[in-house]
């Protein structure tokens, strides 16, 4: 008895009171809780999965009969999963053991066949036609607090079946010895072996963390040696990490007779191997011996010592087949047990941007689109297609979205986007990002513009626009696009000559079904066209020769005049819309003059500030900005438009005047514009502290956090900006894009917002909201404004509560990391917040804050981020709270400080 208890302690066991065992889970798939053997609670899997129906199977056994609870999947498309939760703190890795079982449950006799995946890996095959039942155990690296198993149908292979599925915590460190690439790999058992003995299966309790070990009784050749068991103290162990039980160790099979001791082990699939071998002590002798693994020798000269424990570890590639060899140097060779495992690779998850991407786009569908953990691994999500981790296709057709979100934009490895009777309206916009886009299909929606990203696709082959509104003619623009190889443009409203430079060999282009569309039309019917058509008269004298003459004229060279005549009437176009836009251009200056902006750069001054644009300091959608100094010394931000569309000359003069008229101590101050044909230049006052963005995630983050009274700082800043614009302008100003890298810092850590550059005006004084398309970020977009179109100053407020969640919580507004609940902060972080579990705030803040002040500003985000914007509070109760949260703090601080 006395041996046992020392044996334990030697090996670093620990001993399971008669509680459930400690990270122990165990489900009963279809069936109830209940208590079983050694006080192992079972419990319904109903808490862990939501699809699926449950039955009980009866069958024989051996003379008894036994009855299994079962779920089976009628729903056989896409994946069955069940969420296991994971103690990431706690666990290194952990044992999931799955139990399958048909029994021709449904008196069908067709046992089916279908995939496992664990994570973004599918693991294996079961054919229960081979086994039934079959049980998969797989070793998994913790490193998620939850862990999908799945289900996945195979074509005409019946319906998936489960009937347990257990979790086991392992011994920290364990089954990662000479494996690379360690944290990415899943170990499937293919054998455990209790060498040496043959009465049955050793698990739970003389395993602690159940493992099943296999008897010593079937594995060939069994007559090269005899089982050995003698109880003997083990005075040391040798890092053994997998912690073997002491019953399995104080086995062995040993070399009878002859000089070779092997064990021949059939494997499932062609793969890699990771292959365990332990050693005890437990004769008085010490042998020596060699080890060789499929006639390669692995350790030429191995000695177990008397009383030790040991062991060695290997991995073998690309092996369908496992000979385990001892050969005998002194003594005689043995062995106590073995494991071995399949390597698995886990395949690298999708960038957390796309994934954060896609999780937005569905939120805003307003449809459960069962899209959850990875959207490529191990099959893609339902719409989606991949390349290895990279979504490239998006297939979204007959869901209402009603505009293309700017998500839509970070979608960077998209080469097939179809969006084709989505109920699309207004401009074609937020897909300019996407530079390896190939197809795009935008047809059957109510869409009126082309928009100005189009001609940024530049690997565009399919382009179809069929049954739109499209309005106007088409862009000249579009004959840049040098891929393209297929434009349609059918069924829409578009008038005027096509742009020639679409008139090419490979490229076919579809007109039908517009008033007066084709690359030779001058004459519309009374249609009205964007391009005027050019009026030629002929005189015709009344002499019979020289009308002969002029009919002889025009038969002959009509072919030239008319391209004379086409020529001229272009000609006439251009010069006169050239013209225009130079008086257009002239009129703005002068306009602008009279805005009292502090100054009018020319292009040239620009250039010399920029050192011709040497040092790039940021980019947006406007473009790019560089860091500039005036010939007084003064820096400055120059934001150089790459838009130069009328529709961004429009926008570019809207954010002027806007600029022109503001002026408070929190918000960024505008310097001066350069105007000039093609050139629009805006130039701001430059911060020296970058933005909170940088300061909350950058280097900077690490090297000079913000603690809390800082951040508070830095709210309260913000916010008097943003207050300014809805309630201190005139008219009232929507910003649109408030976000963490709008707020600027100066040199003194003061906050001030930046990028007025999607800003809207109330027209009308009375005015509750400005209907426009969607334009913004993903993660601080308004779920009301994008749904209904409807901006607001809630909107703002919406916005500005996500960044007051990224000062409590350090993470940015989308992330992949940890579960997919986690993914979206306001979703994760809301619900924490409102229970005052404050474990959520970053890590970086913990024992520095006042609570009170702490609670006073959770308080506030919560009520920011309300989906319903009447719920919310203005901007000025905002600024209120924090404020006071503020001086909380502040008061804290002092307090601490005297007691110190």
């Amino acid at each position: 008895m006395f041996f046992w208890i020392d044996l334990v302690l030697l090996s670093g066991f620990w001993v399971f009171g008669l509680s459930n065992p400690d990270g122990f889970l165990s489900l009963s798939c279809g069936g109830s809780s209940y208590k079983a053997a050694y006080n192992i609670s079972w419990v319904s899997d109903n808490d862990y999965i939501k699809t699926g129906n449950t039955t009980t199977v009866t069958f024989m056994e051996g003379t008894s009969t036994s009855s299994v609870p079962i779920r089976f999947f009628p729903d056989s498309r896409g994946r069955q999963c069940y969420k296991l939760p994971m103690r990431k703190k706690d666990l290194s890795s952990v044992l999931i053991r799955a139990k399958f079982v048909y029994r021709n449950y449904d008196s069908q006799n067709s046992p089916p066949a279908f995939n496992v995946s664990l994570g973004r890996r599918i693991t294996s095959i079961v054919d229960l036609k081979t086994n039934d039942p079959w049980i998969e155990e797989l070793v998994w690296p913790v490193n998620e607090d939850s862990l999908l198993l799945c289900l996945i149908a195979v074509k005409g292979r019946g319906i998936p079946v489960i009937s347990s599925l257990e979790v086991r915590p392992l011994p920290s460190g364990a089954y990662r010895n000479s494996i690379e690439g360690s944290p990415n790999i899943i170990l499937r058992r293919s054998y455990r072996i209790n060498s040496g003995y043959t009465n049955g299966t050793i698990q739970y309790p003389s395993d602690p963390y159940d493992r099943i070990w296999e008897p010593d009784q079937s594995f060939a050749p069994f007559h090269a040696s005899s089982s050995f068991n003698r109880p003997t103290r083990l005075s040391s162990f040798n890092n053994i990490t997998e912690n073997p039980p002491a019953s399995v160790l104080q086995s062995a099979r040993v070399l009878a007779r002859k000089d070779r001791l092997s064990y021949t082990l059939p494997l499932d699939t062609l793969g890699d191997y990771y292959i365990i071998l332990y050693f005890a002590g437990i004769l008085s002798l010490s042998p020596s011996f060699s080890v060789t693994i499929n006639d390669e020798v692995k350790q030429s000269d191995y000695t177990v010592n008397s009383s030790e424990a040991s062991t060695l570890y290997f991995t073998q590639q690309r092996i369908s087949k496992l000979n385990i060899t001892f050969g005998k140097i002194k003594f005689n060779p043995q062995v106590n047990a073995l494991e071995v495992y399949e390597i698995l690779q886990i395949p690298p998850e999708a960038s957390s941007t796309t994934v954060s991407a896609l999780k937005v786009i569905e939120q805003f569908t307003g449809q459960d689109l069962g899209w959850q953990d990875d959207p490529c691994t191990p099959i893609p999500w339902n719409h989606i297609e991949c390349e290895g981790s990279h979504v490239t296709s998006l297939f979204l057709s007959q869901i209402n979205l009603r505009s293309i979100s700017p998500t839509f934009g970070d979608l960077l490895d998209l080469k097939t986007l179809d969006l084709h009777n989505t109920s699309l309206t207004g401009a074609i916009q937020n897909l300019g990002s996407l530079q390896q886009l190939q197809q795009l299909n935008l047809s059957f929606n109510q869409l009126k513009s082309f928009g100005s990203e189009l001609e940024d696709l530049v690997n565009l082959e399919v382009l179809d626009l069929q049954n739109n509104s499209l309005q106007g003619s088409v862009p000249e623009s579009l004959g840049n696009l040098k891929k393209l190889r297929l434009l349609n443009l059918e069924n829409n409203n578009l008038v005027g000559p096509l742009p020639q430079s679409l008139n090419r060999t490979g490229l076919e282009v579809r007109t039908t079904g517009n008033p007066c569309l084709s690359f030779t039309s001058l004459s519309c019917n009374n249609v009205s066209s964007t391009i005027d058509t050019p009026q030629v008269t002929i005189p015709i004298n009344k002499k019979h020769k020289k009308q002969n003459h002029i009919a002889i004229l025009l038969g002959v060279s009509g072919g030239a005049l008319f391209a004379t005549m086409l020529i001229f009437g272009f000609t006439s176009v251009y010069t006169r819309r050239q013209r225009n836009k130079e008086r257009d251009i002239t009129r703005t200056q002068l306009k602008m003059q009279n805005w009292n902006t502090s100054r009018i750069f020319s292009y040239k001054e620009i250039k010399s500030a920029t050192r011709n644009f040497r040092e790039v300091i940021g980019r947006g959608s406007f473009g790019s900005v560089y860091h500039g100094k005036l010939p007084s010394g003064k820096q400055v931000a120059v934001k150089v438009r790459f838009d130069r569309t009328q529709l961004g000359a429009d926008s570019f003069i809207n954010e002027v005047h806007l600029l022109s008229r503001i002026r408070h101590q929190n918000l960024v101050s505008f310097e001066g514009f350069c105007y000039e044909p093609k050139r629009q230049i805006l130039v701001y006052e430059y911060l020296s502290g970058g933005s909170l963005a940088d300061h909350l995630y950058g280097p900077s983050s690490k090297s000079l956090p913000l603690n809390w009274v800082s951040r508070l700082k830095v709210a309260v800043d913000a916010a008097k900006g943003l207050d300014y614009l809805h309630n201190g302008s005139e008219p009232r100003i929507i910003h649109r894009d408030v976000k963490c890298s709008n707020i600027l810092l100066d040199k003194d850590m003061n906050a001030k917002v930046s990028d007025f550059g999607l800003s809207k005006q109330f027209t009308k004084a009375d005015a509750s909201h400005v209907t426009t398309g969607v334009k913004g970020t993903a993660g601080y977009l308004d779920p009301e404004y994008y749904s209904t179109l409807q901006l607001t100053e809630k909107s703002d407020v919406y916005s500005f509560g996500v960044v007051l969640l990224e000062l409590i919580c350090g993470r940015e507004p989308l992330s992949h990391l940890g579960s997919p609940d986690s993914f979206n902060l306001v979703l994760w972080a809301r619900p924490n917040l409102q229970a005052g579990a404050f474990e959520i705030v970053d890590e970086i803040l913990k024992d520095t804050f006042d609570p009170e002040s702490m609670r006073k500003a959770a308080s506030i985000a919560i009520r920011c981020v309300e989906r319903d914007a009447s719920g919310r509070p203005s901007i000025a109760e905002v600024l209120t709270q924090l404020k006071e949260a503020y001086s909380l703090q502040l008061s804290y601080l002092a307090a601490s400080a005297h007691t110190d």
